[in-house]
């Protein structure tokens, strides 16, 4: 069994984000840093169903956790 790849563009164009490069790059850098008393699903900037899927990724560790995780340090680590 193959398990599914997931990285940053496949995120974002799941989330209905612009998934190249540039716009990941512009996406992180406008919302960075993100608080650390903020849970990564309930930061203001995402959408309902947005914030949904994150939190119902992270809450079942499914496949798409990892690639969560790596954007949840993106967004904390970056200083705007």
């Amino acid at each position: 069994m193959q398990t599914p790849h997931h990285d940053l563009p496949n995120l974002f164009a799941q989330l209905g984000l612009g998934s190249e490069p540039g716009a990941i790059d512009a996406y992180i850098t406008a919302h960075a840093p993100l608080p650390p008393e903020i849970a990564l699903a309930e930061a203001p900037f995402w959408s309902v169903s947005q914030a949904q899927f994150l939190r119902e990724e992270l809450l079942v560790d499914a496949d798409w956790s990892a690639v969560i995780d790596e954007l949840n340090v993106e967004l904390r680590a970056r200083q705007s």
